[in-house]
């Protein structure tokens, strides 16, 4: 009898976290690298949040608290959902987790059954489809390549659900490609939606507040109250506030739903961690002003990103609309050669080779569902991703 699960089989480990890892131990062993797989802010939380985290450690505020959430915290994220989209939520309609991941999870879970299908567009971040076979039910990718500028058709779409669809996951803007949906370009997914009442929207928000130039954001309970009643609307406070290692995502949807989350996260990890629960009451309270300078910082980086990889022989980079990725196309890299003599077959191989030969770390496309492309998180400083960029500049123009 095998001692380990067969569930493993089904899943693999996450590339962005491999090549995070793997970057980390090489600069442990001397080689310049620089990381360009870590989906983080490397700002550091605004003082008023952490103020906030030891005021509730002085406090006391250390024991257990509600399985999913304190009243307070949810009462702040009914008042966000309401003040910032227009979504009319009770505390009761609210669960947070341990991050936007066990949301996502715990919601999959609570409601998939063997042979329920879950429509994924791809690129996908790697998680989805790994989380729903975790769940038992069974993903359905739905390519989205750059032609449609990373973004579902309702033609796609429509053409995607059968009588077993359960969940269609929606995630603007885009991990890994920062593809953000226009209103008229969702209205056209909702309107689909609408057609079919067996299926649930999961709208994964977690890059909500860092779009660019005009771009306005919207998700799919607000552009259509039609779906409200079957969709949860997830989001966090991990990327817009700088907060990915204190483990806070919460969810607004139906009381069923949020009530059988509540059921498994309590024979699970139970609540959230306290003090960071009272940090993110801070995060979505406070002050928010930090986030215009947040985001011109990734809009600047954006643009020197998506102009020198442009200018790089055998890529073609879009200009995304928000997140802090960029999903550049490597075709014109494809079936050459790398100084090393390495024959680039993927953008698996390539990534392997930029790694190897310029200390250059990004993620291969395969990861994400579509290829060949490979994703940059342009998190870091312009100093960092003009060098970064550089080499991988001069490892295009080196291929033959």
């Amino acid at each position: 009898m095998p001692f380990l699960s067969d569930t493993l089989s089904r899943i693999k480990p996450s590339a962005t976290i491999a090549v995070t890892g793997l970057a980390a131990e090489l600069k442990a062993a001397g080689r310049d690298v620089i990381g360009l797989g870590a989906g983080e802010p490397d700002f550091d939380t605004p003082q008023h949040i952490k103020d906030a985290a030891k005021a509730a450690i002085d406090g006391g505020k250390t024991k257990y608290t509600a399985v999913d959430g304190i009243p307070e915290l949810k009462q702040a994220i009914c008042d966000k959902f309401a003040r910032e989209n227009g979504l009319s939520y009770a505390p009761d309609q609210i669960s947070v987790g341990t991050g936007g991941k066990q949301i996502l999870y715990n919601a999959l879970v609570a409601t998939l059954n063997p042979g329920d299908e879950v429509i994924i567009p791809a690129p996908y971040w790697v998680s989805y489809p790994d989380m729903v076979l975790l769940a038992g039910g069974t993903p359905v990718t739905v390519e989205a390549g750059i032609a449609s500028d990373f973004k579902l058709t309702a033609e796609s779409l429509e053409a995607a659900i059968t009588p077993k669809t359960k969940w269609m996951i929606f995630n603007s803007p885009s991990n890994p490609t920062g593809a953000g949906y226009t209103r008229d370009e969702l209205k056209a997914l909702t309107d689909v939606l609408l057609r079919h009442p067996h299926v649930w929207v999961m709208s994964d928000d977690m890059y909500e507040h860092l779009v660019f130039d005009d771009f306005e954001f919207v998700t799919p309970a607000q552009i259509e109250p039609g779906l409200y009643d079957r969709t949860l609307t997830c989001n966090g406070v991990s990327k817009a506030y700088a907060m990915t290692g204190w483990r806070i995502g919460y969810a607004g949807g139906p009381k069923a739903l949020i009530k059988a989350m509540a059921t498994l996260q309590s024979q699970s990890t139970s609540n959230p961690n306290s003090i960071a629960q009272y940090a993110a009451l801070e995060a979505l309270n406070g002050p928010q002003d930090f986030l215009i300078e947040f985001r011109a910082a990734f809009q600047r980086r954006r643009n020197l990103v998506v102009e020198m990889l442009n200018a790089a022989e055998g890529i073609t980079c879009p200009k995304p609309e928000g997140a802090f990725y960029v999903y550049p196309d490597i075709s014109g890299c494809i079936g050459k050669t790398s100084p090393a003599g390495t024959l680039l077959d993927s953008d698996e191989a390539f990534a392997k080779a930029l790694l190897e030969e310029t200390g250059v770390a990004v993620v291969f496309g395969s990861a994400f569902g579509v290829s060949p492309n490979f994703r940059v998180s342009y998190a870091t400083s312009d100093a960092v991703l003009t060098e970064a960029c550089t080499r991988i500049q001069g490892f295009c123009a080196s291929l033959r």
